[in-house]
């Protein structure tokens, strides 16, 4: 099977941000490689060939928090083009959901201006909020709306990502909890919402999924953690109930690397902190570790 390159994030804005709002997700990649995630790859039928920690040293910091965030997912796209070049695999460990402009930026370095790359957005949330239709101005959900070019264009400019990435390229798979504001911005674009049908029926993801990829060259998955029920996500920030299984997401995770488009592969948004969680961790795990066995499956099957 091909190799592995874990992109290993220890931050969220690329600052030394500490406090409890951020403690838990800026050390979840050290929760996922003291827990053994690198031999849970390895017992898929994967290796790990490399792991890549993108950090800001103390002269790269700014007082501008969007020049942060640029300059950190500058790191990861170096990151995803480096291992592309390797032929290798590139799975985002840890990190948030802000770092999707990162594996954009890469994947659009590494394939080339012409490119056509979709994203696969599984989250209980659409993070397609911009500064004017947020009520809460929280930058984390304003990253897909930034990838797309919305806002905040030194954000993605200073990441690498040169093109906006098209809104018919884009398809969110449940967001079952969006602003208002923000459900009338994504309906006036391209994207697509696909929802689960009755007792969590994944067919109408599925179809969604096989239109994206007839549409595209290549499709980057991108899972925040809460799209899973607040059961498997408890200490999640943005937990939200009556939300899908495992086995459901698992499901979806194997029909998008069945279509042979995908490219990379970010699990996101872990909190390993406080008591519950280890059950956090274990249900991130779980996700990150049957995606990439399947993404990797399909690659050496050459589909």
């Amino acid at each position: 099977m091909p190799d592995v390159h874990l992109i290993a994030l220890h931050t969220v804005n690329g600052a030394h941000e500490r406090g409890e709002r951020f403690a838990g997700l800026i050390d979840a990649a050290d929760a996922y490689l003291a827990n053994g995630i690198v031999e849970r790859i390895a017992g898929a039928g994967g290796s790990v060939a490399a792991i890549v920690e993108p950090a800001l040293d103390g002269a790269e910091i700014d007082d501008d928090q969007i020049v942060n965030l640029g300059r950190i997912n500058a790191k990861i796209a170096a990151g995803v083009v480096a291992a592309v070049d390797a032929a290798a695999a590139p799975v985002l460990l840890g990190g948030t959901c802000s770092h999707l402009i990162g594996m954009v930026a890469g994947f659009q370095q590494a394939y080339g201006p012409d490119a056509r790359i979709g994203l696969l957005w599984l989250d209980a949330h659409g993070d397609f909020n911009t500064p004017r239709t947020s009520y809460s101005g929280m930058l984390g959900g304003m990253p897909v709306a930034v990838t797309a070019g919305l806002c905040f264009p030194v954000w993605r400019e200073l990441a690498g990502q040169r093109a906006p990435l098209p809104t018919n390229r884009i398809v969110m798979v449940d967001v079952r909890n969006l602003d208002d504001r923000e459900e009338v911005l994504i309906r006036a674009t391209d994207v697509t919402v696909a929802r689960f049908g009755d007792d969590f029926d994944p067919a109408p993801v599925d179809t969604a999924i096989d239109r994206l990829a007839a549409d595209c060259d290549w499709i980057y998955v991108h899972v925040d953690a809460d799209i899973l029920d607040a059961s498997l996500q408890p200490n999640h920030p943005t937990a939200e109930p009556n939300g899908p299984d495992l086995q459901t997401v698992i499901h979806v995770l194997d029909h998008a690397f069945a279509t042979g488009k995908a490219c990379g592969f970010g699990v996101v948004s872990v909190n390993p902190h406080g008591d519950k969680g280890l059950v956090s961790l274990q249900s991130g795990t779980e996700m990150v570790v049957a995606g990439t066995k399947a993404w990797l499956t399909n690659r050496e099957r050459g589909v």
